[in-house]
């Protein structure tokens, strides 16, 4: 199938094969970037996505919200005074990005993006490779110390740093731990630092959203929503900058609500180091 920009997916899929990557199991990127209404999916995706949203027709609207929750968090970063980004999980490039929000005010800042999905971290290569401020490297946010070790050839830990986990620990299983995993980054942080968290919630519609979360497990994926409780418990502690643990359509929105914006079934918040 060729799209109107010239986009073969069977090309795409063959290149994913050959890099030994999967495309007959959904992938939370791709799911993702199907919400967004991006291009970089297949049918394995696009059923997961659809089959979370028979269950949970929020979740489109949960997308959405997230990526804008991201800039607002950004923004709000920047203008405190951070220069220095790393962005776990960071997915497909999607425009605006974190770097190009960083950057808005004409000031420097340096971003590093990290993905465990061999593709994403190539495409997020090829956008940023003539940028010496912006490094995208392939490593899995559950091995803290890989990650800070690499982002640390960019990135100086004893300066202010804004950690973004925006919609990445709901990917993340309670075997392995995210509070823990969030709390040994920040345990890396200078103060000063900032840490940005989004993650899904089940406490609306808990039969949906757990329907929801079981399919996706049925189908090679992992997305667990968490009560607002357990996901307080990620900041490990920290006093949250107002408005606190909200909504991310109720985070600072530049503009009144829709009317839709409490279906935006995900949690955010960001704290101080």
């Amino acid at each position: 199938m060729t799209g109107h920009d010239g986009w073969d997916e069977q090309e795409a899929r063959e290149r994913w094969t050959e890099l030994g990557i999967r495309v007959d199991i959904p992938h939370p990127a791709r799911v993702y970037d199907y919400m967004l209404g991006g291009r970089d999916h297949f049918a394995a995706d696009r059923e997961m996505a659809e089959v979370g949203l028979r269950h949970m027709p929020e979740m489109l609207v949960s997308s959405r919200e997230n990526r804008a929750f991201l800039v607002r968090a950004v923004r709000f970063l920047r203008d405190a005074g951070v220069r220095q980004f790393l962005d776990i999980g960071a997915g497909l490039p999607t425009s605006p990005t974190t770097h190009e929000v960083a950057r808005e005010s004409g000031l420097g800042a340096r971003v590093v993006y990290v993905d465990n999905d061999p593709v994403v971290f190539r495409l997020a290569q090829a956008q940023v490779a003539d940028d010496e401020n912006v490094a995208v490297i392939p490593a899995d946010l559950r091995d803290t110390d890989d990650v800070l070790a690499q982002a640390g050839e960019l990135l100086d830990f004893s300066q202010p740093v804004g950690l973004l986990l925006v919609a990445v620990l709901h990917n993340i299983a309670d075997a392995e731990d995210p509070a823990g995993i969030a709390a040994r980054y920040m345990s890396a942080l200078a103060p000063g630092s900032y840490v940005v968290i989004s993650h899904s919630t089940d406490e609306f519609a808990p039969d949906r959203t757990h329907a929801a979360s079981a399919a996706a497990t049925e189908r090679g994926a992992t997305w667990i929503p968490r009560p607002k409780d357990e996901i307080a418990r990620m900041f490990n502690g920290r006093d949250l900058a107002p408005p606190g643990l909200v909504l991310v359509s109720r985070w600072r929105p530049e503009t009144e609500p829709g009317p839709d914006a409490d279906q935006a079934w995900t949690y955010g918040g960001i704290v101080r180091v």
